[in-house]
């Protein structure tokens, strides 16, 4: 009887496998285990537990208690939180803007038939390629408030008369780590959104132009509606990376001046790590989640909307 049992299990183990192979849903089910297995120990277990420390006043070197909602009630009252909030805001909205107008133009130039075509591609790259906390010390050197190239220049053709304070004045501040953030973030738009303009089938150009459509109709009606699947996630990418944007703030400004330039992601860290509450820290980081999803689903069921698309009008 124990024999038959076992023979029965094998011959069903068999029979699941050989339906397992022949199924495309299954097989692709598979080849995603492994994957799955990462982000559940990498993603998933990091979120969850930075979603319990928020509700606890766990602190560096000792383990804390649950509190409930102790922790967003003082954010809710917090001053610097709702600045950092305004900062993050703000930062995001015109960096992703600066970068999407900027970058679409230069995929739209490194499209056309320019000498050394390769060769601009790959320099446009070099501002994405190089590691942040680079570019960052790079960019600290060039806002320095006494020796800034830039202040040098501007003061050689006569454009001011002293030094900057580009850091040390809040409004310069904030100013000038979007540009830095913008520099960074231009090659990744600008690629990617020129990948997309290669699929775009020249005999929809040469149709247009035989309908007597000018330069700004084709890119209307042809370029943008065919490009906007691609935009949309190269946009949602770009909201998330500008959001939660961490080392190019910490090296350049420290959230400073007078917390001008503190997004949530440095003030999280701040209050976390480098003021030792845990719990604290770990509110403010999951207090930008709403943030992201909000980003996230706007580009879902915004800019991918099928009206939109073909270039009509909801």
């Amino acid at each position: 009887m124990t024999q038959a049992t076992t023979i029965g299990t094998t011959r069903r183990a068999v029979s699941l496998l050989e339906r397992l192979e022949n199924s495309r849903l299954g097989l692709g089910l598979l080849f995603l285990l492994p994957a799955a297995a990462l982000l559940l120990v990498f993603l998933t277990y990091p979120l969850g537990l930075g979603v319990w420390l928020g509700f606890t006043d766990e602190k560096i070197g000792r383990p804390g208690i649950y509190v409930g909602l102790e922790n967003y009630g003082f954010l809710w009252h917090d001053s610097v939180f709702w600045l950092s909030v305004f900062n993050t805001v703000l930062y995001t909205t015109v960096a992703s803007v600066l970068k999407f107008g900027l970058g679409l133009w230069l995929a739209l130039l490194l499209n056309e038939r320019l000498p050394f075509k390769a060769f601009f591609r790959a320099i446009v790259l070099l501002p994405w390629v190089v590691p942040t906390v680079l570019s960052a010390i790079a960019f600290w050197w060039i806002y320095d408030a006494q020796f800034s190239i830039l202040s040098y220049v501007l003061q050689k053709i006569g454009l001011i008369t002293g030094p900057i304070n580009f850091l040390g004045d809040p409004t310069n501040a904030r100013a000038s780590v979007i540009a830095a953030n913008v520099w960074r973030g231009i090659p990744f738009v600008a690629i990617t959104l020129l990948a997309g303009l290669q699929t775009i089938s020249p005999s929809l150009y040469e149709a247009a132009t035989l309908d007597g459509a000018t330069s700004w109709q084709r890119f209307r009606y042809v370029t943008f509606p065919l490009l906007t699947p691609i935009i949309a996630i190269v946009m949602t990418f770009s909201v998330l990376f500008t959001f939660t944007d961490f080392q190019l703030i910490y090296v350049l400004t420290r959230g400073g001046p007078v917390n001008a330039t503190h997004l949530m992601a440095t003030l999280s860290f701040q209050r976390g790590i480098s003021g030792g509450n845990l719990g604290e820290g770990a509110a403010i980081a999951v207090a930008m989640i709403p943030f992201l999803l909000a980003a996230i689903l706007f580009s879902y069921f915004g800019l991918q909307r099928r009206r939109w698309q073909q270039g009509g009008r909801d």
